[in-house]
């Protein structure tokens, strides 16, 4: 799994920046955006809106699981 790849978000809970999500699932939105979700790992639920080339990328990637 490549850094490049890596999906990340902020942790409203810690205030921290570019936290990696784990087990992440990407979902298409109701206007055909794109977001994924996961954890990070501490239990703490993680939230981010994506461009398509990134979630697609992530997809391919192996880094998240496609959910539509």
């Amino acid at each position: 799994m490549s850094n490049s790849n890596m999906l990340t978000a902020y942790n409203v809970k810690t205030k921290e920046k570019n936290v990696p999500i784990l087990d992440a699932v990407v979902s298409r939105t109701a206007k055909g955006g794109y977001i994924a979700q996961g954890n990070d790992g501490k239990g703490n639920k993680l939230t981010a809106l994506l461009s398509e080339a990134k979630a697609l990328a992530a997809i391919e990637a192996g880094v998240a699981k496609k959910n539509w």
